[in-house]
């Protein structure tokens, strides 16, 4: 055990643009480090909005294709090819900062499981920016994690194609968001993060499904 605040002292409610950045290279790492590993004492499916463990909330969904989708959603994530461990709670407050902004550790792993990656990106993104900056900014932000990923998975032995995974995980990363959009429309349909993107892009996985 050590004491986070010798290293990482500061904790913050704004993120500059290349302290985002510094949290998503932590979760690419994270990813890529427990690739495929499975998750032996851990909750088998990470996250807390996890559609198994949230029955209330689902029940209150008054968005008719989205609670009828909703199952399918779940599906396509707990079964894509590729999975991880998630942290399964990577909001802001939950990254603690050097002092020079250019390192950070994570804490409250309570639930950690396996998953998507996307699930963790989806959720800090919306956890940090604003709906115009995740508009703005997405590709950017997508493009640096999966560099990031990229960098991680080459210093490991892996018996499979990364090209591969970024596909997979790109075409999950809308799927992933409008999941967590499934929980907040049944827990609060008025939260601040129901916002202009996340209601285009689950609109649109809606459509596609």
């Amino acid at each position: 055990m050590e004491d986070l605040n010798a290293n990482f002292p500061l904790r913050k409610y704004q993120l500059e643009f290349s302290e985002v950045k510094v949290c998503l290279k932590w979760l690419a790492n994270f990813h890529a480090t427990f690739l495929s590993h499975k998750p032996t004492g851990l909750w088998e499916i990470g996250t807390y909005w996890n559609l198994e463990t949230r029955p209330d909330e689902f029940e209150k969904i008054e968005h008719r294709e989205l609670k009828s989708k909703a199952y399918l959603i779940d599906e396509l994530l707990n079964q894509s090819k590729y999975q991880t461990i998630v942290h399964g709670d990577a909001k802001l407050a939950n990254f603690c900062f050097s002092e020079n902004g250019d390192s950070v550790a994570a804490v409250d792993f309570q639930y950690v499981g396996g998953g998507c990656g996307m699930k963790d990106v989806a959720y800090f993104l919306g956890s940090c920016l604003s709906s115009s900056e995740c508009e703005l900014y997405e590709s950017e932000l997508l493009d640096f994690y999966f560099s990031a990923l990229e960098k991680s998975f080459n210093s490991t032995k892996f018996n499979f194609d990364f090209k591969d995974i970024e596909k997979e995980w790109r075409y999950m990363y809308p799927i992933a968001l409008t999941d967590f959009n499934r929980f907040l429309l049944g827990w609060m349909p008025s939260h601040q993060k129901v916002n202009g993107y996340h209601l285009d892009l689950m609109n649109s996985v809606l459509t596609n499904l």
